[in-house]
């Protein structure tokens, strides 16, 4: 008994230090061991192991463990893994997942993230997973991507992994031989993540010139929101046009669009763009209306639009070659409602020790595709040159809902907010502050009285760090 109370007092505290720290300074406190595991198919070259390998000890991974197995065969194996975490009996700071394979069969990895995140010693800590490619055509951007993660965790250790992946990504793109190169991440992290072996508060880094987005040229933004059956859907849009008025953004707004308009519009943006004089910097696109069951947008006339045909209609304006496109999603992206997960516990004794409340169920990951195709459902391969410079910030998690009531979104309102307070800082650790604002949100089903979560995800394919205001 007693080394079960002394168990959960450890996990106790450990949820309690997290929880502040993400608060205090919106980082994640890394206290506990961290773990790695690397699964790759009989295919995959010694030589891509060695390297992985030796970014894991640059990271800080001392204990990492490798498996070889086939793709149907990594599931199993991510349960294995799981369940000897759930088994280790005490809290863990970290756990990095590489899976290695060859190019187009790692089509579906959502199941392998899912199997992971139910991991109870993992709660409330960063899950990180890498896909990558071992085609043979393809063999040598993993190795590049690699060695500059490897060698830039070195020298920068403060840095987070955000700021690094960025820098990867710009350094990857230059190596390619002038062919269009991306490297995408997917990530619902809460804080800043610094896998460096250094004291976690340090002092942040200062980005060079060169490793920004110039915005010297134009800006334009693009608000295409249905009102109609959306109660306190005008809020946000008024938030949302000052905000990119603010930012210096020529807004163009669209009410109640019929999904052909959704479509009409976005060509009319990217016509307009091309037909500029002037240089265009940036554009910014928000979509807010009524989601479909599998994430497509409603427009006014209850019709569909899939989201990833306006990101490709923009993705061939010829302006915005090499520069950043923001894309705001404000829909549902099904009907699950996620009640979160927490500590398996009676509440009254969770209460007792002041644990935090819950976080929802698919926050604190983070997953770099490197040359892995398919990772995007019904959208853009990443690799290929309509992917790149793109942000993608949707409201909800993939099947869930996104919640709004009359005063307008928790998204919506919160990004604002957060925009207004500090718009110099790099947009991908704004919206990392707006998810964890969002994660501490509780808001009341309309099924039900319990207490339900959200969590956004972010798609980015951005080369290099993006101020909106310099």
């Amino acid at each position: 008994m007693a080394f079960l109370v002394a168990g959960t007092l450890r996990v106790a505290s450990q949820m309690a230090d997290t929880w502040e720290s993400l608060g205090r300074k919106g980082k994640y406190s890394m206290q506990g061991p961290r773990v790695a595991l690397l699964l790759s198919s009989p295919e995959v070259s010694a030589s891509t192991v060695t390297v992985l390998e030796g970014v894991f000890r640059t990271l800080g991974f001392d204990s990492c463990q490798r498996r070889e197995a086939s793709v149907q065969g990594f599931q199993w194996e991510l349960v294995r893994f799981r369940e000897q975490l759930d088994a280790h009996g005490g809290p863990v700071g970290c756990a990095f997942v590489a899976l290695v394979a060859p190019s187009q069969q790692l089509r579906q990895p959502q199941q392998l993230v899912q199997e992971l995140s139910r991991c109870g010693a993992l709660y409330g800590c960063p899950k990180v997973f890498l896909l990558l490619s071992s085609s043979p055509g393809a063999a040598s951007k993993p190795r590049a991507f690699l060695t500059s993660l490897g060698e830039l965790c070195g020298h920068c250790p403060h840095w987070s992994l955000l700021q690094l992946l960025t820098e990867v990504f710009c350094r990857t793109a230059e190596e390619s031989s002038g062919a269009a190169s991306c490297l995408v991440l997917r990530s619902s992290l809460r804080g800043a993540l610094c896998l460096g072996d250094v004291e976690p508060w340090g002092p942040e880094p200062e980005p060079s010139p060169s490793a920004q987005y110039d915005l010297s040229g134009a800006q334009a933004a693009l608000l295409l929101a249905v009102i109609q059956g959306r109660p306190g859907a005008q809020h946000d849009v008024e938030a949302l046009r000052g905000l990119c008025q603010a930012l210096g953004f020529e807004t163009t707004l669209k009410m109640d669009p019929l999904a052909q308009a959704f479509q009409e519009e976005m060509a009319k943006f990217r016509e307009q763009l091309d037909a500029r004089r002037v240089p265009v910097s940036c554009a910014l696109v928000a979509l807010m209306a009524h989601g479909g069951p599998q994430g497509q947008l409603l427009g006014a006339d209850g019709q569909e639009v899939q989201p990833e045909v306006l990101v490709q209609e923009l993705s061939r304006c010829g302006a915005l070659v090499g520069r950043p496109k923001i894309f705001l999603l404000q829909a549902c992206r099904g009907g699950h409602r996620d009640a979160g997960m927490g500590p398996t516990a009676l509440p009254w004794f969770w209460r007792w020790l002041r644990a935090p409340p819950a976080t929802p169920s698919q926050a604190d990951v983070i997953q770099i595709y490197a040359d892995v195709q398919g990772s995007f459902p019904r959208g853009p391969i990443p690799g290929s040159s309509d992917q790149a410079d793109i942000l993608m910030v949707y409201a909800a998690a993939e099947g869930c809902v996104a919640y709004r009531d009359e005063k307008g979104s928790d998204f919506i309102q919160t990004l604002v907010e957060v925009l207004r307070a500090d718009p110099r800082r790099d947009l991908l650790e704004l919206m990392t502050e707006v998810n964890r604002q969002v994660c501490e949100l509780e808001v009341l089903g309309p099924d039900c009285d319990e207490r339900r979560k959200a969590c956004l995800e972010i798609r980015s394919s951005l080369r290099r760090r993006l101020c909106l205001h310099s």
